[in-house]
């Protein structure tokens, strides 16, 4: 709270400065009654008003976080199982905590090393593969919008190449819009060892501001 009453603080006390300055320096002369001036509004962005003479200038704050990982379990008939499938999608959703509206600009995945990406859909299309192949097939939603998946053997595949329905998100003042959950869904080869928390993909989210052009 103290933090935020001296930056509250230093903001007042800069605009309150840059009001002097503007009257000192071109203050609208009105000369006959029922003459007019024009004042014009003058915004300057900073980091809270702080810093520098009166605060460096500054965009607004982009601040969205992403999971820091999206977890799956294969179990021994092959069948794969999501965060999403266990009810714990809260940790799989991208948060907007920015002012401003965002939204997602596009979304790739990519094989970690000794593994390659393969077409996503039923389990039974790999019945045929070897295993230990070592192959993934990926699909994910955002918001509820369109399912997007591997649809190749391409080592890195993007699923979205444009924002789509679902990859919007509003300020954080609204604590409805401004956070996306992510549903996802994988196939896998048979693998002959046990294996335990190891990377097989990389997903990368790019976001941006959701502005208006």
């Amino acid at each position: 709270m103290t933090n935020f009453r001296t930056k509250l603080t230093s903001l007042i006390l800069a605009a309150c400065m840059l009001c002097a300055a503007s009257i000192s320096v071109s203050a609208a002369e009105i000369t006959r009654s029922g003459g007019s001036g024009t004042t014009p509004v003058n915004l300057t962005t900073t980091n809270g008003g702080i810093g520098g003479d009166g605060g460096d200038v500054t965009p607004t704050k982009l601040n969205v976080t992403v999971p820091t990982s999206l977890p799956m379990a294969m179990s021994d008939d092959g069948t794969v199982v999501t965060a999403t499938d266990c009810r714990t999608c809260s940790a799989c959703a991208i948060v907007n905590n920015s002012y401003g509206a965002v939204r997602v600009k596009s979304v790739t995945i990519s094989a970690a090393d000794d593994w390659n990406l393969t077409a996503f859909g039923d389990k039974s299309s790999l019945a045929g593969e070897k295993v230990d192949s070592n192959k993934l097939g990926f699909a994910l939603s955002i918001g509820g919008g369109k399912q997007v998946m591997t649809v190749s053997d391409k080592a890195t595949q993007q699923l979205i190449t444009n924002p789509i329905d679902g990859c919007y998100m509003t300020g954080i003042g609204d604590a409805a819009g401004n956070f996306v959950s992510i549903d996802y869904d994988a196939i896998v080869t048979p693998l002959s060892g046990a294996v335990n928390n190891a990377t097989v993909a990389n997903v990368v989210f790019v976001i941006e501001w959701d502005t208006v052009s």
